[in-house]
């Protein structure tokens, strides 16, 4: 955090992080997409996705195969480690990674074995046409990028999008988690906008009560989704219809 915003955990933080930023080029835009997967492998970040996918699917009834919309994809490593949980389980997909950075496309695409069933779309979400209905809607760390009112409209989006549910895996803001990661990034040498961006993305997060009153403002009915805190430090947002 820079010095002249303090830091208070009792809101969200309005500071941008630098890949929201910065113009990079293409080559250090995935240098940190590796990075970030490698954080994510060390959080247990997929942890939570596939806990509710589970769940999803021992309620599921109908055949045909699952068709998955992952918002914010980025580098693509949580669609493709939903590939690799559906084949395990039979379970046939069809998975779409949203993103409006083109370069996430382009390291999603390489990072990708050819003839596996995912898709990359480079555009912005509210203007995705997708071509058959969407079964579920997922987003992991995307939600701390929007502000307030931009989460209300991606809450609408997904609850008019999605026909079996739709899951948000986020960060839980709080003091430790920040601490412990800024840290850690620059013991680990990742690259530095995770160095930047990790802490303030927590400072950008949300704690219960806030997702409460975006769901109240989104006009999710009372009790239709579930706000959760997951170790380590995730606060996650799942909706089954």
């Amino acid at each position: 955090m820079s010095a002249d915003v303090p830091l208070d955990f009792g809101r969200r933080s309005p500071q941008l992080e630098l890949m929201d930023t910065e113009d990079c080029g293409v080559a250090e835009f995935e240098s940190c997409l590796v990075d970030l997967a490698k954080v994510n492998r060390l959080t247990l970040a997929y942890r939570p996705t596939f806990a509710w996918l589970d769940r999803v699917v021992r309620r599921r009834k109908t055949g045909g195969p699952l068709r998955i919309v992952d918002c914010g994809s980025g580098y693509g490593d949580m669609l493709r480690k939903i590939d690799d949980w559906a084949q395990r389980r039979g379970i046939p997909v069809e998975l779409t990674g949203i993103d409006l950075n083109p370069w996430s496309r382009t390291a999603a695409l390489k990072a990708t074995d050819v003839g596996r069933p995912i898709r990359w779309v480079t555009t912005d979400l509210f203007d995705y046409k997708p071509d058959q209905p969407i079964d579920i809607v997922l987003s992991s760390l995307f939600t701390h990028h929007l502000t307030d009112d931009q989460v209300v409209g991606f809450v609408k989006w997904m609850e008019a999008t999605a026909g079996v549910g739709w899951f948000v895996n986020d960060l839980h803001r709080h003091p430790l988690p920040y601490y412990v990661f800024r840290t850690g990034a620059r013991l680990m040498c990742w690259h530095r906008f995770v160095q930047n961006d990790g802490p303030i993305s927590i400072t950008r997060a949300f704690v219960p009560a806030d997702w409460q009153r975006l769901l109240v403002r989104a006009e999710i009915p009372a009790g239709a989704a579930e706000v959760r805190r997951v170790f380590p430090y995730r606060l996650c947002v799942g909706r089954m219809k």
